[in-house]
């Protein structure tokens, strides 16, 4: 039994909290109880959080596309050094820097990843023997890193709007519904072999899918989760209502059947009625504050989807800076800075900013990856994280304070039991220092 001085259950902060696990699951919670000589003891006790967007690969770019381009620098110049980069990724850089990613995530208190997954073939376009060979080194550096994977395939066919032909800079991406069919089902073979792993699928965006494609594919999803890209540029808006005679977010409203298992990522540039049928359909809106920020892609008005009853997630995106805590404290500062006001999130007067951050992020991530029991209950998975009494950053701290120092204040993640395994101490993970070095000695070879 694990037992915690205070810990943030479903029903809020609770004194001498046991926990049971049992295969992987929370079987037992018991508040306002004594330790028993046999219970590990530690200090606060938070669940973790879903990770609903990544794009593991992108890790090894940290800092290389930080050089001006042309005049107008922005996402689309960035996709262009990232076509370079990928060019040369075998299926071992893919595990290994991957696996980097996903160590640090499970350091941040990030416990389960969604993988949008779109790096399927090989440098010259075409499946490898094993169609599912990339999958499965991303299932390999969630086994080894001990993660929770929410695998995410994606169709991607077109290079823009109206059906053009990929880039050359794309073939490692391209599928056509019936190759996506059975590319599905190798990733769903390849999850299989994992714990508490599931499998959705991700339509790209809509300039990289054509609405015939869209219908064809959605019934490969099954009951897992539908994530696409929306709205995250505005040139994206505008050669969608070019093309479609509608915005991205409004096109797909009204063509597709777009429920409480979608999740629109950034959906960065939405209109006051598209917020409200975000905020009514139950979908989860995608966010990735820190990666948005460095692509320039603009700011999300999260203030008004939240008072729409909108439902958010957050995510690391292009893992530039994998810092859960980061992603909320921006997510929060920019609004700060477009509103010119401040504590712009938090749930109503005498709320806690980083608790209402936190509490939408939770439920709204878990929804988005298709995860059916979150937070410290009973039958979700025992998926923990922990800080020490002996932090800064959260001295005296109480309650939701606890939060408020952890994204505001710096307080610094303990421990991280992931399916009931510990596999962060002291703040680092048990297996970091050997993926640490082979992702070194794997990026200085790429890079060379």
């Amino acid at each position: 039994m694990l037992w915690f001085e205070t810990a943030l259950l479903p029903g809020g902060w609770a004194s001498g909290v046991r926990i049971g696990v049992t295969h992987g699951r929370i079987v037992q919670v018991d508040a306002g109880a004594e330790p028993q000589p046999e219970d590990e003891r530690h200090a606060i006790a938070i669940p973790g959080l879903c990770n609903l967007h990544s794009h593991g690969f992108q890790r090894g770019m940290a800092g290389l596309a930080e050089i001006k381009g042309p005049a107008d620098d922005s996402f689309w110049s960035w996709r262009d050094v990232m076509y370079r980069f990928l060019y040369r990724l075998s299926p071992d850089h893919v595990e290994a820097i991957t696996a980097l990613a996903y160590v640090e995530m499970l350091e941040s208190g990030f416990t389960r990843v969604g993988e949008f997954h779109y790096l399927h073939h090989d440098p010259s376009g075409a499946p490898y023997a094993d169609r599912g060979e990339m999958a499965s080194r991303i299932a390999a550096a969630a086994r080894d890193t001990g993660i929770g994977l929410t695998l995410l395939p994606v169709f991607y066919a077109h290079a823009d709007f109206g059906g053009a032909p990929p880039l050359d800079a794309q073939r490692r991406f391209v599928s056509d519904p019936d190759s996506f069919g059975g590319l599905l089902a190798d990733c769903r073979r390849v999850a299989a072999a994992l714990e508490d792993a599931n499998v959705g699928i991700a339509p790209h965006s809509l300039r990289a899918v054509t609405p015939e494609e869209l219908r064809e594919i959605l019934p490969l999803a099954q009951a897992g989760p539908i994530h696409i890209h929306a709205a995250e540029q505005t040139k994206e808006v505008e050669n969608c209502l070019a093309w479609l005679g509608a915005r991205p977010v409004a096109w797909l409203f009204d063509h597709a059947p777009v429920d409480a298992r979608w999740c629109l990522v950034h959906a960065t540039h939405v209109n006051p009625s598209e917020i409200g049928r975000m905020a009514h359909s139950g979908a989860v809106a995608g966010l990735c504050p820190v990666t948005e920020a460095n692509l320039g892609d603009g700011i999300f008005p999260a203030a008004a989807y939240a008072d729409a009853g909108g439902r958010i997630g957050i995510g690391s995106d292009s893992n530039v800076l994998v810092d859960a805590a980061g992603e909320f404290r921006l997510l929060e500062y920019a609004q700060r800075l477009s509103l010119r006001c401040r504590n712009v999130l938090a749930a109503g007067e005498g709320r806690s900013t980083g608790r209402s951050l936190f509490d939408a992020a939770l439920e709204g991530g878990a929804r988005a990856l298709g995860v059916s029991a979150v937070g410290l209950r009973p039958g979700a998975s025992a998926d923990i994280v922990t800080f020490g009494r002996d932090d800064c950053s959260l001295a005296g701290a109480r309650g939701d304070s606890i939060l408020d120092g952890w994204i505001f204040g710096g307080a610094r993640i303990d421990r991280v039991w992931r399916w009931g395994r510990e596999v962060v101490r002291d703040g680092r993970h048990r297996a970091g220092g050997a993926i640490r070095e082979r992702y070194r000695r794997m990026l200085v070879g790429l890079l060379e």
